[in-house]
């Protein structure tokens, strides 16, 4: 299958999970929007206000690029597993491996409808944040680039558990005891310079830790981890579980079984 033809089966994966995520987008979109917008409300209005200011920042400012990655996170994850799982029930998966499509083609279509998902959701949490507090954007590039890798990461984590799913509580597994506490552990309610050094040092070892910091920074110019660490921790991220998704495809771990 030449290039020209890999570009039409990805493009055809990408338009389908782009009008999935539109065509429910009460079930997609709304839900974190409201979350976020309470999460504003109780923790920045209501419990910001005995906090005071972090960084130098207001405590709605400080909160607000970790709470808008914190909604690309869930998402993007969220979306990839769902679709993948739900494509290995009906036997729509089926279609796409017998059909000549590389299995690097499959990982990537996937890995941009949680992409196109976590951007969407993280676009319509950012301004529902701006109701709430300025955000000056210190950084644009940063910013942007963070986003997009923050989505590409956590899609291909989505993936994997997608893959390695057998029933449904093996899909909620994972986002309800893993990723929601590292979430919360990951700096986006404080930052870590507040705790003891032992959890400090214990902090840096959560990958979300960086995501949070690298977008905190590209917004309000301010991180816990220097900006080149995440950076490299990022890439190294989607390097890393996109060769895990091609190699557990090309072995067909837990699908032709």
């Amino acid at each position: 299958m030449n290039l020209g033809q890999q570009f039409i089966a990805l493009s055809t994966l990408v338009r389908r999970e782009y009008y999935r995520v539109l065509r429910i987008w009460g079930q997609t979109i709304l839900p974190p929007v409201i979350n976020m917008a309470l999460y504003f409300i109780i923790f920045g209005n209501l419990i910001g206000q005995r906090i005071g200011q972090m960084d130098g920042f207001d405590y709605k400012q400080y909160i607000a690029p970790g709470l808008i990655m914190m909604a690309v996170i869930t998402n993007a994850y969220g979306n990839v597993v769902s679709s993948f799982f739900s494509s290995k029930m009906n036997r729509h998966l089926e279609e796409m491996l017998v059909a000549p499509m590389a299995n690097a083609t499959i990982v990537l279509g996937h890995m941009a409808g949680g992409i196109v998902r976590g951007v969407a959701v993280g676009l319509a949490v950012t301004a529902v944040a701006l109701l709430f507090t300025p955000l000056p954007f210190v950084h644009p590039l940063i910013t942007i680039s963070v986003f997009l890798l923050c989505a590409a990461i956590f899609s291909l984590g989505g993936l994997i558990n997608g893959i390695m799913a057998k029933n449904f509580d093996d899909v909620s597994i994972i986002p309800s005891f893993v990723l929601q506490p590292l979430t919360y552990l990951g700096g986006v309610f404080y930052s870590i310079s507040l705790l003891p050094e032992l959890a400090q040092q214990i902090s840096r070892l959560n990958p979300i830790l960086y995501v949070v910091n690298a977008f905190r920074y590209g917004m309000l110019g301010v991180s816990d981890v220097p900006i080149g660490t995440a950076y490299v921790m990022m890439v190294l991220c989607v390097a890393v579980l996109f060769s895990i998704c091609v190699l557990m495809l090309n072995r067909g771990y837990r699908i032709r079984e």
